[in-house]
């Protein structure tokens, strides 16, 4: 089995049935995992903050860091088209408040509305997701079946 790891701001995407794709330490991040049960393509991008505008220049250079400018590119990547699929499984994880006590800035929700927010506008949604709490979670995407493990403080469990 080949490991793909993704990190902050990064995608992963195989058709490979070998293949894992995982990312670690979810935190106010989330992760969108997406599996195409017709073309047999799985993905997952790692996405920190809503909107690119706050850092034009960070989101030339690593478009999945944001919702806004990752995602467009990250559902083109995934079937070619950027078009909408009644095969897409997707799936959201992360999107905690970890370091702000407060809720001062809230990132994690803040993450999670803007992309619910971009896949209604373009006409998806989410079957499942496991966000919000104060836990990092790393999760994994095996290729071959779609299913998705999320582990934290030594437990596992599928979203």
């Amino acid at each position: 089995m080949s490991a793909i790891n993704v990190g902050i701001g990064e995608y992963g995407i195989s058709k490979n049935k070998k293949d894992m794709i995982k990312t670690f330490a979810l935190g106010s991040c989330v992760a969108v995992i997406v599996y195409d049960r017709l073309q047999k393509t799985a993905g997952l991008i790692h996405i920190a903050l809503p909107d690119s505008s706050i850092n034009e220049d960070k989101a030339k250079k690593t478009p999945g860091y944001f919702v806004d400018t990752g995602l467009p590119l990250f559902f083109k990547r995934m079937n070619g088209s950027g078009k909408v699929h009644n095969s897409l499984m997707i799936k959201l994880a992360g999107g905690s408040n970890i370091m702000d006590s407060n809720r001062r800035f809230d990132i994690g929700k803040r993450n999670v509305l803007a992309i619910k927010k971009y896949l209604w506008k373009n006409r998806m949604g989410v079957i499942s997701e496991d966000v919000g709490g104060s836990i990092s979670r790393t999760v994994s995407l095996t290729v071959e079946t779609g299913e998705v493990l999320i582990s934290s403080k030594g437990k596992t469990w599928s979203l």
